[in-house]
């Protein structure tokens, strides 16, 4: 609903067109989004707080200035919504507020929310959480959506989990050639481009730019796009494990 109402105010122009022409400078266009949004923004920091938030609210203004923050860093090149984007944006901002607002007062928190439902009396349901959990609680819930996030953005390269279980190189030095391959095709814009626009491997460019023979790229193909999927995109969690693991 308030998409289409948004749209509607905006002459049916999406979401993501409005943000091109914010990035281009429209500074009444950013206004009339994050106005047009509110809501959104209020329901995202509420579902990491655990309560009803009032724009009043300290936390309400860290989710604002995140949303701006997904809106001059938004690209459809990494494969995701714009809301998509804010969405995890803000609940880690959100979350790095109240870690730190935490560490500075050393006290735990009390995390409270209440539950109506229809024709029913309401009822407060109030959720103790020690500080610990909850860190825990949010970083799976994070962990959990991007990992959907980039499941479908394999999808639209027609790939899936088990190819990327079945193909991933078994040695050491295989991995870490496939790993160069990607770095390269991501730092260049023009080859990164393509693959995300034709969603297939530009073996004959990359193998122009590495010492690597094309059969040895060939081979670990899969392998190659998803990671350099993940190290164009904003995957806080799959770069962490990339780097304890992979040591990228």
């Amino acid at each position: 609903m308030l998409g289409l109402l948004f749209m509607t105010k905006s002459k049916k122009r999406t979401l993501e067109e409005s943000v091109i022409l914010i990035q281009q400078g429209n500074r009444s266009l950013l206004n009339e989004t994050i106005d047009a949004y509110k809501p959104f923004i209020a329901k995202t920091v509420s579902s990491v707080c655990k309560r009803y938030i009032y724009e009043t609210d300290d936390e309400f203004s860290i989710g604002l200035i995140a949303f701006n923050e997904a809106i001059e860093k938004y690209s459809p090149e990494k494969g995701k919504s714009l809301l998509s984007f804010s969405e995890v944006l803000i609940k880690r901002r959100v979350i790095d507020y109240i870690r730190k607002q935490s560490k500075n007062n050393h006290i735990s928190m009390d995390l409270t929310f209440s539950s109506l439902q229809e024709n029913t009396v309401g009822i407060g349901i109030i959720n103790d959480l020690s500080l610990e959990e909850f860190k825990k609680k949010s970083d799976e819930e994070l962990r959990r959506e991007e990992i959907i996030h980039f499941q479908l953005l394999l999808t639209s390269f027609d790939l899936s989990f088990s190819d990327l279980v079945k193909n991933s190189p078994k040695h050491a030095d295989a991995r870490e050639n496939a790993i160069l391959v990607a770095r390269k095709l991501v730092e260049d814009t023009e080859l990164k481009n393509k693959l995300l626009e034709k969603k297939r491997l530009p073996i004959k460019e990359l193998e122009k730019m590495v010492d690597i023979s094309r059969k040895t790229i060939e081979r670990n193909r899969k392998y190659i796009i998803a990671i350099a999927l993940i190290l164009s995109s904003d995957y806080v969690y799959m770069k962490e494990y990339l780097k304890g693991v992979l040591e990228i």
